[in-house]
């Protein structure tokens, strides 16, 4: 499979996420036990404060155009704020997303130092086109879950899909989390990406067999972070 053919497959699972903060991108990665909800994932500091402040959020699907509007009431959000991983649940209506999602990296399984990869998204530089980037896989860090990445991710294109083309397959590899410029003389040089894996979030929206179930995670989510922040003072 080609690059452009595996970029065609992928943009049919895009959105834009915009927030009264900026903008971000997300993709398709669940829906649900029974189909009846669509789980986005993106990285947790494209919504956290949206979320934090119970502010809309904007999701524009890149194929169709379509968009969803989403007060806090309409989504649920399942995030991991320390590994940067986010998703936003919502009712799954005919926002043109693909019947099935693009397959994901198996649990405990990653790539091999020097991998080509790819990753799409959104970079804030200019106003609309969704936009391709490559590079190639300079190390896996077992502890934080993440790749570092010889390429570039640009404000913007955080939570777009990373993924890797095979022969005949592609799979998706991670989400854009940060990119971090080389300032070892003073000044920002080119640097490295970072994109961390998505299992954690592609098995616990997988669980959801409806909006009122990812609803109550949120709110236990919700409760414990504010624990720990108690706790921590």
């Amino acid at each position: 499979m080609e690059v452009n053919e595996a970029y065609e497959i992928i943009r049919q699972s895009v959105v834009k996420i915009e927030t009264p903060q900026g903008s971000g991108t997300g993709f398709l990665v669940s829906n649900g036990k029974n189909k009846e909800i669509c789980g986005i994932a993106t990285a947790s500091h494209v919504i956290h404060h949206a979320h934090l402040w119970q502010e809309p959020i904007r999701i524009t699907h890149e194929a169709s155009q379509k968009s969803r509007f989403l007060h806090h009431t309409e989504r649920a959000v399942i995030s991991d704020p320390n590994a940067d991983i986010g998703s936003i649940v919502f009712a799954r209506e005919d926002i043109g997303f693909p019947e099935t999602p693009v397959a994901i990296t198996p649990p405990d399984k990653y790539l091999k130092i020097g991998t080509d990869v790819c990753w799409i998204g959104y970079p804030a530089v200019v106003n609309q086109p969704l936009c391709l980037f490559s590079g190639k896989i300079s190390s896996w860090m077992e502890v934080d879950k993440a790749y570092l990445i010889d390429g570039v991710a640009i404000n913007g294109v955080s939570g777009g899909p990373v993924f890797a083309v095979f022969e005949k397959a592609i799979m998706i590899i991670g989400v854009v989390s940060a990119y971090v410029p080389n300032r070892a003389t003073g000044e920002a040089l080119p640097g490295l990406c970072i994109a961390r894996d998505v299992t954690y979030l592609h098995d616990e929206l997988n669980k959801f067999k409806n909006f009122d179930e990812a609803k109550e995670e949120e709110a236990e989510e919700t409760q414990a972070n504010q624990s720990g922040d108690d706790n921590s003072e």
